[in-house]
């Protein structure tokens, strides 16, 4: 695990030449991160060799998606839709647990309350469940989602965005 100086962590958005490196951040944090709670064949289902790139180049370039970048490494993303849902969250497999996917939330969180959503909600991986729990998300269901062929647990949850945003 490589050490983060949160001091030299950016947090801005998504640009077009960020694709490739989100895509790889992404195959091998499912790959190696997530493979402690779902099987061989969900990981493959979940986070294909060959992705649908149009799929994501779309959600990416519509939804409000940020990175959090070090010294010109992408080692976190996320993205937010208009409509509220706290899509991605994803830090990269070397970076765990050193506060990125918090500094994400943040401003996905920040993002909703300046673009007037009360309220935003996601589908938790079973890994990123406690994550959402300690940033005051609440269960609403727990669900079986099938994708790809595979039946995945997740649970769906909400938070209230109340009042402004520290670190405004």
């Amino acid at each position: 695990m490589k050490v983060v100086d949160q001091r030299n962590m950016v947090i801005r958005r998504y640009a077009k030449k960020d694709y490739e490196e989100i895509m790889k951040l992404f195959y091998e944090t499912v790959h190696y991160i997530n493979c402690r709670d779902y099987s061989p064949a969900q990981l493959d289902a979940w986070a294909p060799k060959r992705e649908n790139k149009e799929r994501w180049k779309g959600s990416l370039e519509n939804n409000y998606a940020i990175v959090a970048e070090m010294k010109g490494l992408i080692v976190g993303f996320g993205d937010l839709t208009n409509g509220g849902c706290f899509d991605k969250l994803f830090v990269h497999k070397d970076f765990q647990r050193q506060g990125i996917a918090t500094a994400i939330a943040e401003e996905i969180e920040k993002h909703a309350f300046y673009a007037g959503l009360q309220e935003i909600h996601t589908e938790a991986s079973i890994t990123a469940q406690p994550f959402f729990l300690k940033r005051g998300y609440v269960v609403w269901r727990e669900q079986q989602k099938p994708y790809q062929g595979e039946i995945f647990l997740n649970y769906f949850m909400k938070k209230q965005i109340r009042g402004e945003p520290e670190n405004s």
